[in-house]
């Protein structure tokens, strides 16, 4: 039930439809798949996702459906501010259709604008906090959105962003506004801390910004009119592919979340049960990954977040959760390694864990290995992207049935059709590599105003092409080998980072890797890994003499950079291209 959103982009060489006839994969996963999963998924159970937490409300309305800074907000309280948000949204003059871009952390403000937005029948465009001002300008400006809400900490980017967009509504919120309302001593201390002891929250001007309590007050004392919502419609513009160009908004209609919702749910019904499931929610849920696994799965199964607004706070983190039992996890490798490098966190009791879930990047098996060592449960690997919603593959999650790990991304998910095409546009069969392409009601609609690029990913038949390359096992379970974009040609020979990253994961020496090609007048390429060491005194030498162990020749790494920490997504992912642009303008200067 993992890895959403593995690769941020998808390639951009235009797909061919296939003209080979149908390859031996097709189907061959069900055999594989367990007991009680069916093949296919009802994907009209609801009309919406406001229909689904409507009735997740319903029927959890006394549960606490989300942590933060050590408070409690029920599914009930979500509900009442919700339902606010949305109506005062709808007094603004907020059409359906209209985008809302919310621009918040794992707090409670995001849960709270992401539904209300919803329920006016808006458009949600999640936005990084992280974004620079040429980013966010970007965003707003592509996606037309005419009202943002921001967490106080990043207003000023906000301001210097909206010169040239359509934005007219900005709501402000600090951290501790909705905890009690902000009418308590805790919600305000800690924005007045927050404010001018840290000073955390730089100058800004936005006199037409009305702060989220202001709106909330506002909401109340309003009647929501409810909006008639249809499957095909717009739920989100969820940004990708800004790691490899411009960014893109994937368009996620209600229909394809719920399918991936359902998809997800009859996977995991057996391991994931009517007792109340609590989440470790550490990735941020603007993230596809996060948002569809924790903020809305977990909903279905009335779950309990713990919401985490800074994971790379390690010792934070270990504070937070402290006194705290959680059934699953949902993180990326980089995540899991900081974690397990965490004294407090290998001396925790996992008793209780079920699930422990990675995705957005592949997971190395060194990691892998240490964790289930640590918590005695392994590591699920699920793959997904994006423009899927982002599930496409899933392991089965019965622990008890559960494979030894062995970098296997799973078993294409219910309703969902896999295929590999090879570089002539036919398609592969068992054992034969292929660029990875997707078929299912989870796949997106298109890129926002951008026909052309969605002419490029999506074929006339309806097949997506993930730019992953991959492998099916006679099984009908997928491996993937890598990011087209990623190969390393050397001598003509294809080399993928991921199968280096991994032999140096095993080294007891090496934290993280990351491992590019560099232009090479004789051969083509050159291997470099760029490694963050775990013991100081490792060497070059000693880095190179591992991999000689371990791999053939020209996969040999011939250079080895040290660095304190390499670049990465706001969800942990190891940006392999910014460090190649790196190596480019070295050449380009010398």
């Amino acid at each position: 039930m993992n890895q959403p959103a593995r690769g941020d982009s998808v390639r951009t060489d235009a797909p061919a439809s296939s003209s080979s006839a149908v390859p031996n994969t097709d189907g061959i996963w069900y055999a594989s798949y367990p007991p009680g999963v069916p093949h296919e998924v009802d994907v009209t159970q609801y009309q919406s996702i406001v229909q689904f937490f409507d009735e997740c409300i319903e029927q959890f309305r006394e549960r606490v459906a989300y942590v933060s800074v050590g408070e409690n907000m029920t599914y009930g309280e979500l509900a009442r501010k919700a339902n606010a948000f949305a109506a005062y949204l709808q007094s603004l003059g907020v059409k359906p259709g209209e985008r809302v871009a919310i621009m918040l952390p794992n707090t409670f403000q995001y849960p709270v604008a992401l539904f209300g937005t919803l329920k006016a029948g808006a458009v949600v465009v999640n936005v990084n906090p992280l974004y620079t001002v040429r980013e966010l300008a970007h965003q707003l400006k592509d996606s037309g959105a005419q009202t943002i809400i921001v967490f106080e900490n990043f207003a000023k980017t906000v301001e210097d962003a909206l010169p040239g967009t359509r934005v007219e509504n900005v709501i402000v919120t600090g951290l501790g506004d909705l905890l009690g309302d902000g009418l308590n001593l805790k919600g305000r201390l800690l924005n007045f801390v927050l404010r001018h002891v840290k000073k955390m929250v730089p100058k800004y001007a936005l006199p037409q910004a009305v702060t989220l309590l202001d709106a909330l007050k506002a909401g109340y004392g309003r009647t929501l009119t409810p909006v008639t919502l249809h499957p095909e419609d717009i739920a989100f513009l969820q940004y990708t592919g800004g790691t490899t160009g411009v960014a893109k908004g994937a368009m996620l209609a209600h229909r394809n979340i719920i399918a991936n919702l359902l998809q997800a749910k009859v996977w995991s019904a057996d391991q994931l049960t009517g007792d109340v499931e609590t989440v470790l929610t550490p990735l941020p849920l603007y993230h596809i990954y996060s948002l569809t696994l924790n903020a809305l799965i977990f909903m279905g199964l009335g779950g309990r977040n713990i919401l985490i607004a800074n994971p790379r706070d390690t010792k934070r983190v270990m504070m937070i959760i402290r006194h705290e039992k959680f059934t699953g996890i949902t993180a990326v490798n980089t995540l899991y390694n900081a974690f397990l490098d965490n004294e407090e966190f290998r001396k925790r009791d996992f008793s209780d864990l079920k699930l422990a879930m990675a995705g957005g990047m592949a997971t190395q098996k060194a990691v892998a290995d240490r964790f289930k060592a640590v918590t005695g449960k392994p590591i699920v690997e699920g793959y997904g992207l994006t423009e899927c919603s982002p599930i496409v593959s899933m392991n089965p999650v019965d622990l008890s049935n559960m494979r030894d790990f062995e970098g296997s991304i799973g078993l294409p998910a219910p309703s969902t059709q896999v295929r590999f095409r090879k570089d002539d546009g036919t398609w592969a069969n068992i054992g034969e590599a292929g660029e990875l392409c997707v078929k299912g009601p989870q796949v997106m609609k298109g890129y926002w105003n951008r026909p052309e690029e969605t002419a490029k990913v999506i074929d006339a038949d309806g097949w997506l092409a993930t730019g992953d390359i991959g492998v099916m096992d006679e099984h009908g379970y997928i491996k993937l080998i890598d990011r087209k974009k990623d190969m390393i040609l050397v001598s003509g020979f294809n080399v993928y980072p991921n199968e280096i990253e991994d032999v140096l994961a095993m080294h007891p020496d090496v934290r993280e890797v990351a491992a590019i090609g560099v232009p090479d007048p004789a051969q083509g390429e050159r291997v470099k890994v760029f490694v963050v060491a775990r013991n100081p005194t490792l060497t070059a030498e000693a880095v190179i003499q591992h991999c000689r162990k371990h791999l053939t020749g020209y996969k040999v790494p011939k250079l080895v950079e040290f660095r304190s920490e390499l670049p990465q997504t706001n969800v942990g992912k190891i940006l392999r291209r910014a460090l190649r642009d790196e190596e480019l303008r070295k050449l380009t200067q010398n």
